[in-house]
Order: structure tokens, then C-alpha cells, then sequence
């Protein structure tokens, strides 16, 4: 060692060196950062990407940006949180904004915003993941991947979308401001303080080589409006002698009743079309003056008032059930393909066995046969059409099926219910779902249809909705109460003759129970009576 080398030397403890410009802890971290980058392998970098996809802001945490990744996470969880209590809790504040066009508007509106916002992530947080220096096939397979992961987020939206745009076009089809009724007050508060809602239930039959429409369906729902309990009239098609409001201008045209000229063209399915006819504006301005004129003598005839109307036309019914694709429901009995009683065999039956998965055609004939057989029994198989509709609108086919089914729905269905109304009808659907339903049948164990006591009718309305009857449906024997119409079991009014078979002037014995009974299953399968109908074998037709 020379003198030299010894120059250089430190004397004493040699002091630290000073810190690398830039080499803070924040540094440190995007460093290494960087170099967990530099390092990440492309499956690491695809696996990110489908995880940022799944639950966005990951990758921007795993790229170390962490503060933006963490807003997006929470942003995320907030809307999943309000997705979850939608479906839930809040699933009345979800049809509430189902049935408002202008929320509507709004969550079309988010649904775009969001969707935007979910493919930048996708594509930025992939962008985040890359290393600075990256392959070509590399790049090719990640974008790729991103290409994929933006559909499967646009499709979603777009078909939410679309169902939004259907839902919208369906209220401003159904529910249409311009609508005109002569029976519908259109009040700022429509169910105002009313003890009971009244809805007319129409199931019209016109279609194909039928004149006008006939409303062989007639039913009143009336409905508590605290707790959603709910009493259903069925009234026979073959009513005659329809009575109206002394206070309305078809009393004086009608004084005895609804009468257009002959028996058969002046029973109940028969008003709808030949009242209108006869007297086209007697009641002044409105869309359906054939539903206004049974709102009117079916309010008078069982003593109440008819709030509105819903009128289901059973020509579009076969589209509706191939929409949804197909209907399952239970036969009992063999039900006749057309055919008129006494006139023309059926071209054919469909025979008893459970769970028969029906297409339109068979199913809307399952709905309408009616040779050899009462209305009632009509009556009871649509009533399980409805259900097996209901039972097969599960979520997954609505969506995908929604803008059809809407379109269908305008054109078979309509109503006088006004827009301002629907608010306080989502409230009371959720009521009904889980209150007591039960029913009134007006068969012929109650009344002649041919010579009508309504005043006994309305008696019995009347002691179906005191009080004491809908807490129970044994109440104790009154005069103006007459026994169950039916059960579960059995078809109300199943077997029975049918008005025309009726005595001239005979009434009915007079009732000694309670005639509401709680609406049984039906439509359940009865292998008894399906073997008993196919051990007497099928019966004749046009086929043989």
C-alpha cells in the first residue's frame, strides 16, 4: 500500500451515502410494482382481466393503483347491495318503478351509464395488468379476451335494456293517458278512501269465424284494500235480464233488463257486443263502450261498484302461450276440440293424463271446449290455463321472450285501469300474493240463470264481504247465504244442468251457508276420475 492509497482511506466511521433521488417508499412500491408486472405471467394477466370482469377495480389493485381500484370496488358493492334489496325488501319499489314510464326512462338511462362504465374497467384494468413490453400474440390473446369479457357484459344490459323499452312501449299502449271510459273517474287519488277495489274480469272469445266478441268469462274481484283479502264472483254466460243503475240512462232504455230482441242474443256473454250495437253512445265518450255496459249491469246485479276492467280476448291467447313456450296443466276429463252441442261432432278430444305440456293451438283449445260439457267446467279449465301461464313466466323465459310477450300482451289484453292508478295496484298485489282468496260460483245450485233473483244474488254478495263471512267460511246459517259452491276437489258446478234445463220460474232452494269457500287446487291431477274417463273411452268425434 502506498502513501497514496492511504490518502483515500476514510478516517473513522465512514458516513452514509446519500438516498437515490426518487427512491421513496411510494417509489419503492411502484417499483415493485413494476417489477411484479415485468414479471406476471400472461395467464396471470388474463386471470386478472376475468376477475376484474367478475368483480371490478381488481386489476387496479392488483396493479397497484390501489385508491382507484378500491373506489371502483366500493362503487360495485353499493350497486350489487341495491340489486340484492331490490329483489328482496325492496322488491315493491321495484314494480313501483316498472309500471312509471319516467323511472323507467331513468333506469334505461343508468343501465346504459353502467354498462359504459363496466367495459371501461374491463378494458383499462386489462391495459393496467400489461407489462411495458408485451408480444405481439401476447397482446393478440389478451385482446381477444377483452373483446369476449366487453359482450358478456354488453349483451346483458342490452337485453335489460330492451325489456325496459318493451315494458315502456307496453304502458303507453295499455295505459295510455288519452284512453277515455264513461265509467272511470280519473281522480288524482283513484282508490281514495275505499274499503274494497272492484275489478270486472272479461274473457272474451272472438276470434277466427266468430262475429264480434262474446264475454263467455265473467268474473268480479273484489278486493280489501288493507289487507289484499280478495272474493271472487263468477257469474254464468247465460245470465238473462241483466239489470242497470236506476241512475243510469240504460235503465230507461232497458226496464226489464238487458233484452236485445231474442233469448239467446240476449244473455250476459251476449251485452259486451249487442249493447254497443243497439245504443252506440248512450254513455258518452269511451274506448270500450261494451265494457262499460257490463260494469254497469254486473255492478247492479250483485249490488256492487265496478271499479274497473280488464277484458282478456282469447284470439291472441295461442301467441301468448308460444311465447312463453308452451303451458303444463292437469286433464282430468276428455275436453272437446270445437264442436257445437247438438249440431257438430268435436273434430277431436284431448284425453285425461297429468302434466300435458300444451302449444298454443291445444292449449287455447283446452281453454275454450265446452261440447258435452257445463260452462262451469270451462270456467275451471281457464282459470288453470291462467295458472300454468303464470306457473311457466319464470324469470329466465320473460327476459328472453319480453318484447314479444309485451307486443302479444297489447293485443289481446285491454282496461280502463288509468296510469295514475298502477302505484296503488302494485301495493295491493303484494297484499293479495299473500291474503285469502276465495270464491262465489253463481251456478245453478244457487240461481236460475234463465230467471234471475238479484236480489238474492246481492244478499249473498253482501254476506260474503260482512265481516264475519270473510273471517270465516262456516260462519252460522242466515237466510241470504246458501252452501259452498265448491271445493278444491271439484269443479264448481261440475255435473250440474244448465240453465236452459232449468224449470221456467224455479228458484233455487233458498241458501243455508255461507257460499264462499276458499279457492282450492282445481287444477291438481285426479288419477280417479282421468281413469274413469279413460275406462269409458273416448267419446265420439269427427276422427271416430
Amino acid at each position: 500500500m502506498t502513501d497514496h492509497d492511504d490518502l483515500t482511506r476514510p478516517i473513522g466511521d465512514a458516513p452514509a451515502l446519500p438516498p437515490v433521488p426518487g427512491a421513496t417508499a411510494h417509489g419503492r412500491d411502484e417499483g415493485s410494482a413494476r417489477g411484479r408486472l415485468g414479471s406476471r405471467s400472461l395467464g396471470a394477466v388474463l386471470g386478472l382481466t376475468v376477475a376484474n370482469t367478475v368483480v371490478p377495480g381488481t386489476a387496479y389493485l392488483a396493479s397497484g393503483r390501489r385508491k382507484l381500484g378500491a373506489a371502483v370496488l366500493v362503487v360495485f358493492l353499493l350497486l350489487v347491495a341495491g340489486g340484492v334489496w331490490l329483489a328482496t325488501a325492496g322488491q315493491r319499489t321495484a314494480a313501483r318503478l316498472l309500471v312509471d314510464p319516467t323511472s323507467l326512462d331513468w333506469v334505461l338511462a343508468g343501465i346504459v351509464a353502467v354498462a359504459l362504465a363496466w367495459v371501461l374497467v374491463v378494458v383499462t384494468g386489462y391495459r393496467s395488468l400489461l407489462p411495458r413490453r408485451s408480444s405481439r400474440p401476447r397482446l393478440a390473446v389478451g385482446a381477444l379476451l377483452v373483446v369476449a369479457l366487453v359482450a358478456a357484459v354488453a349483451y346483458p344490459a342490452y337485453r335489460v335494456g330492451t325489456v325496459a323499452v318493451a315494458q315502456r312501449g307496453l304502458l303507453d299502449g295499455l295505459f295510455g293517458d288519452d284512453r277515455q271510459s264513461a265509467t272511470v273517474d280519473d281522480a288524482a287519488d283513484p282508490f281514495g278512501s275505499k274499503e274494497r277495489v272492484n275489478v270486472l274480469l272479461l274473457g272474451g272469445d272472438g276470434g277466427e269465424g266468430r262475429e264480434g266478441v262474446r264475454t263467455d268469462t265473467v268474473i268480479v274481484a273484489s278486493i280489501d284494500t288493507d289487507t289484499g283479502d280478495t272474493t271472487l264472483f263468477s257469474l254464468p254466460r247465460n245470465l238473462e235480464d241483466l239489470p242497470f243503475p236506476a241512475d243510469s240512462p240504460l235503465a230507461a232504455l232497458y226496464p226489464n233488463g238487458f233484452d236485445a230482441g231474442s233469448e239467446s242474443e240476449s244473455l250476459l256473454n251476449s251485452v259486451y257486443r249487442n249493447g254497443p250495437a243497439a245504443h252506440p253512445d248512450v254513455l258518452g265518450p269511451t274506448d270500450d263502450p261494451g265494457a262499460d255496459f257490463l260494469k254497469l249491469g254486473v255492478g247492479e246485479a250483485l249490488g256492487l261498484d265496478i271499479d274497473y276492467f280488464v277484458l282478456v280476448n282469447l284470439d291472441g291467447f295461442s301467441r301468448l302461450v308460444d311465447a312463453l313456450g308452451g303451458i303444463t296443466v292437469d286433464v282430468n276429463y276428455y275436453v272437446p276440440i270445437n264442436g257445437i252441442t247438438g249440431e257438430e261432432l268435436p273434430d277431436d278430444y284431448i284425453a285425461p293424463g297429468p302434466d300435458q305440456h300444451m302449444d298454443g293451438y291445444t292449449a287455447l283449445q283446452f281453454a275454450r271446449g265446452r261440447y258435452g260439457l257445463t260452462d262451469y267446467d270451462r270456467m275451471d279449465r281457464q282459470r288453470c290455463a291462467i295458472k300454468a301461464i303464470i306457473d311457466a313466466a319464470d324469470p329466465i323465459t320473460l327476459l328472453e321472450q319480453y318484447q314479444e310477450l309485451a307486443a302479444t300482451t297489447q293485443d289481446i289484453v285491454s282496461t280502463d285501469i288509468p296510469r295514475s292508478a298502477l302505484d296503488d295496484f302494485v301495493d295491493l298485489a303484494f297484499l293479495v300474493k299473500d291474503a285469502e282468496v276465495r270464491s262465489v260460483v253463481f251456478d245453478t245450485s244457487l240461481i236460475n240463470p234463465a230467471y234471475p233473483d238479484y236480489d238474492l244474488m246481492r244478499r249473498i254478495v253482501s254476506d260474503s264481504l260482512a265481516p264475519a263471512a270473510a273471517a270465516s267460511a262456516s260462519a252460522a246459517p242466515a237466510a241470504s247465504s246458501t252452501a259452498p259452491a265448491g271445493s278444491g276437489d271439484q269443479a264448481p258446478g261440475a255435473g250440474d244442468a244448465t240453465a236452459g234445463d232449468a224449470t221456467p220460474g224455479q228458484t233455487p232452494a233458498a241458501p243455508t251457508t255461507t257460499p264462499a269457500a276458499e279457492v282450492g287446487d282445481a287444477c291438481a291431477y285426479d288419477p280417479v276420475r282421468a281413469q274413469a274417463a279413460l275406462d269409458a273411452g273416448e267419446p265420439p268425434s269427427k276422427n271416430g
